[in-house]
């Protein structure tokens, strides 16, 4: 040693002692029991020594003398005190160029303080200041604390799980600082440091429980590996976490281990699932660290494993001819990593795309659309678990969840030829009625249409709309999803084959006609008939008329096969309906087929409720008979048909309130058919016995609108064929209708008026009034009784139709209007109908008056 060196010492180890002596007092007055007292020494040694400005190696010597004095004031009663040697202490660490030659006294006290078994230390605030202390030795220290392993575990044991949130940070942070400083000995004791770890990782403040997560990962990244599984799904509930910052550090943690944990082969099919949920993370930092760290742990697996990979480098980098648009590739090695965990991915995510809480269900839809992507055409080997996992997901009753499912069903459609899932798929839906969600079959199939292509579902187009169209699967379901999801189906198929769907059009449009016969609501029925016309634009047709002509024949063939079967619940009624009503003038061309189903469906033995739907849509389409059944004017050769064999059946009386409303529908049918025009006079005189005796009996039903429908028609039936009746057939006509004048409803009496006034109109030549003066006499008196009616307009009525009954027999009316006008009956209107009689030119027919008892 040279003499300058010697010199330096003994000047140092005098400035040292020169110190010391200074301190000396300080030091006894800390044994002192006045608190002040204590108080004083150790502010009076903190200036003489870390005030002072002494240099390292000064420092370092009286720093080993002041270790125990001050490691001693950290138990003092006096919180002051305590608090003045913490920071002391921590200056102390912070300053000496030495600081690990104080561990063999400091960590002892230390783990005397915070790693009993009961917090020895009661203020929180000092608490937090021993871990800051105990951070800084960590960093300063490094490797010099391996022979203090033990010690520092059981610290962070107690404080990782203190109450204080502040102190949770500040473990979690030195927990970190530990394992990077000592892992070729960290690893023998951080399993025992998980459960504490797991106890803090969902504590209130999100701070605490980002600082939680970091320590988790560097607590895994330097143990054993065996505890990967206890913190995994922990590490799963974060990715809920309403605070991004926790996110985040999930991200960040889980990307660690992907790239840097020693055993992470064996947890790829673990990890992979958290990293590519924040893949899809609402908060584009999020999804950006997690592709960029996701891009990484692939690019990685490559270099690593290059030798196995080699031809598919090579050869396998262009994307596939069908992939989804807009949407960017994965990397070769991040593709790869998913196939080959494929098989262990896909049953969890099964099971957790059925979890009750609905954030788990909505975060797997969007893992299982991730990895269909990574696994492209690889899907095809697990096509079976992904189709079972699709039909359940798409009957949540979360949308999100059922949307993300739909995307996810979609990519199967780019990446599997339909020659696999066809033969899947189909077979579900043909099934589906034994589920309890049945439209899913059908929204997956939809879904997975729209991502195929047309080449490859042309030569299956066949197969596909009649599968579409059995009655089993189109007529299976009335719910609004499952209708919808059967209009989704056909709107894939004419978006993917446009024109093509041209060999399968009938198929298509049965499909679309069930749909809207069996919808209740407006909006679904409205989705239907924009594909009806979408269907007739691929086929470059001017219209759906012209969809129809193409078509009707095989239709109304269809529909009559059931028709002996219908009921009022049958969609066929409606589905024939809903033909008539879009189909306009071109019904007019098949209305010969249209009355050979109308015969079948409509018989007296079929059932009541349906016949009365459909006769209320015949009613309609009669009032304007021109524009739809008479279109290309065949209607009449048919309508005597029509009006035998199918409406008067179904007039005939039965007892029962449904019998009677279809009473009154047929009825209006009738009516409606005789306005239209459709039969001559020649007809109707053929059918006039029958037709009569029919509308006679109608004319007693108690429905009100029966009877007023009976008496339109019987007045239609006189103003067409009146005069051509035999005189016969007349008088039993007018008896009937003076019933209806003492009707309870004021528009039967009305009509039944008006009846009578073309009753009388109708007398020609061959009603001679003599022979049938009897008639005449009746009629003529109950027309003046009710000349006296309480209603003024019935009155003005009647007396109309007495005007018009004048020609008859004036003799024998003005006979009867005498002796009226003598009874006071009306004794004005009586003088009216009086005047107009002797204004009459007098005839043959004229007979002079008598009197009235003669």
């Amino acid at each position: 040693m040279t003499t300058g060196n010697m010199s330096a010492m003994g000047s140092g180890d005098e400035h040292v002692a020169e110190v010391m002596r200074g301190l000396v007092r300080h030091l006894n007055c800390l044994n002192e029991d006045n608190k002040a007292t204590r108080k004083r020494a150790l502010e009076a040694i903190k200036k003489e020594t870390i005030e002072k400005g002494l240099s390292g190696g000064v420092l370092q010597e009286v720093f080993s003398c002041l270790l125990k004095p001050l490691l001693k004031c950290m138990s003092d009663p006096m919180e002051r005190c305590r608090e003045t040697s913490i920071l002391m202490l921590t200056d102390f660490i912070r300053c000496v160029p030495q600081p690990e030659d104080s561990l063999v006294y400091l960590m002892p006290c230390l783990t005397q303080r915070l790693g009993g078994k009961e917090i020895i230390e009661p203020a929180e605030e000092l608490r937090l200041s021993i871990m800051e202390l105990l951070s800084l030795t960590v960093e300063v220290c490094g490797k010099q604390l391996a022979p203090y392993l033990d010690d520092m575990i059981k610290i962070l044991q107690v404080t990782i799980v203190d109450p204080c949130p502040d102190v949770k940070r500040e473990s979690c942070k030195c927990t970190v600082l530990f394992a990077k400083s000592v892992p070729e000995h960290f690893h023998m004791q951080a399993e025992s440091l998980v459960k504490p770890l797991m106890q803090s990782i969902s504590h209130q403040h999100s701070r605490v429980r980002v600082s939680v997560l970091e320590a988790t990962g560097a607590v895994v990244q330097h143990g054993t590996g065996k505890n990967v599984d206890d913190v995994l799904s922990h590490m799963a509930q974060r990715l809920f976490d309403n605070s991004p910052q926790v996110r985040k550090s999930v991200t960040i943690v889980v990307g660690d281990w992907l790239l840097n944990m020693r055993d992470r082969y064996s947890y790829f099919h673990k990890l992979i699932p958290l990293l590519l949920s924040s893949i899809t993370d609402e908060v584009d930092e999020i999804r950006l660290l997690a592709e960029e760290l996701w891009r990484k742990t692939g690019q990685q697996w490559e270099r690593e494993n290059e030798a196995d990979i080699k031809d598919k480098m090579d050869f396998l980098l262009a994307p596939p001819p069908l992939y989804p648009a807009g949407v960017e590739r994965p990397g070769l090695g991040c593709r790869e990593l998913v196939v080959r965990n494929l098989g262990r991915l896909v049953p969890a995510v099964s099971h957790d795309v059925t979890d009750w809480l609905v954030p788990t269900r909505v975060k797997t839809s969007q893992l299982l659309r991730v990895l269909l992507l990574h696994a492209e055409d690889h899907c095809t080997q697990h096509m079976q678990p992904l189709l079972a996992t699709l039909h359940v997901a798409c009957g949540d009753s979360e949308r999100e969840v059922v949307a993300n499912c739909r995307e996810a069903a979609k990519l199967l459609g780019f990446f599997v030829l339909p020659e696999v899932f066809l033969q899947l798929l189909l077979d579900h839906v043909e099934a589906s009625g034994s589920s309890r969600s049945p439209w899913t079959p059908l929204m997956v199939l939809a879904a997975v249409l729209e991502g195929s292509s047309g080449p490859l579902l042309g030569p299956h187009l066949q197969r596909l709309a009649d599968t579409l169209a059995r009655p089993d699967v189109c007529q299976e379901s009335q719910q609004p999803l499952y209708l919808e999801q059967l209009v989704a189906c056909v709107d894939a198929l004419l978006t993917q084959l446009g024109r093509d769907c041209g060999t399968v059009s009938l198929q298509l449009l049965q499909v679309l006609l069930t749909v809207q016969s069996l919808s209740t609501e407006q909006v679904l029925s409205d989705m239907a008939l924009g594909s009806v016309r979408r269907l007739c634009q691929v086929q470059g047709l001017a219209g759906v008329p012209e969809l129809y002509r193409q078509h009707m024949a095989q239709l109304l063939g269809w529909l009559l096969a059931s028709a002996r079967d219908w009921s009022g619940c049958s969609p066929q009624r409606l589905q024939l309906q809903i033909i008539a009503e879009q189909s306009g003038p071109v019904l007019g061309e098949f209305v010969g087929q249209l009355m050979a189903l109308l015969q079948v469906c409509l018989q007296p033995t079929t059932d009541p409720e349906m016949r009365l739907c459909i006769f209320t849509m015949l009613a309609k389409l009669l009032l304007d008979v021109g524009s739809n059944l008479d279109s290309q004017g065949c209607f009449g050769a048919v309508a005597e048909g029509f009006l035998c064999e199918v409406l008067l059946p179904n007039l005939v009386w039965q007892g029962g309130r449904t019998a009677g409303a279809l009473r009154t529908a047929a009825l209006s049918c009738l009516l409606a058919l005789l306005h239209g025009g459709s039969l001559t006079p020649g007809q109707l005189l053929c059918v006039e016995q029958k037709l009569c005796s029919t509308l006679l009996g109608g004319l007693e039903e108690s429905s009100p609108t029966a009877r007023l429908f009976a008496c339109r028609c019987l007045s239609l039936l006189l103003a067409k064929v009146g005069a051509s009746l035999h005189p016969d057939a007349l008088n039993k006509i007018y008896p009937e209708l003076v019933k209806r004048l003492d009707d309870s409803s004021d528009q039967v009496r009305a009509v039944a008026l008006k009846a009578l006034g073309l009753w009388l109109s109708s007398l020609g030549e061959d009603y001679h009034p003599q022979l049938y003066r009897a008639h005449l006499e009746f009629l003529f008196q109950q027309l003046l009784l009710h000349l006296d009616d309480p209603d003024g307009s019935v009155q003005e009525q009647v007396l109309g139709v007495l005007k018009a009954g004048s020609r008859v027999h004036p003799a024998l009316l003005e006979r009867e209007t005498q002796a009226a006008k003598d009874k006071q009956r009306s004794p004005a209107y009586c003088e009216q109908l009086l005047l107009h009689i002797h204004s009459l030119p007098r005839g043959g027919a004229v007979e002079p008056a008598q009197p009235a008892d003669s």
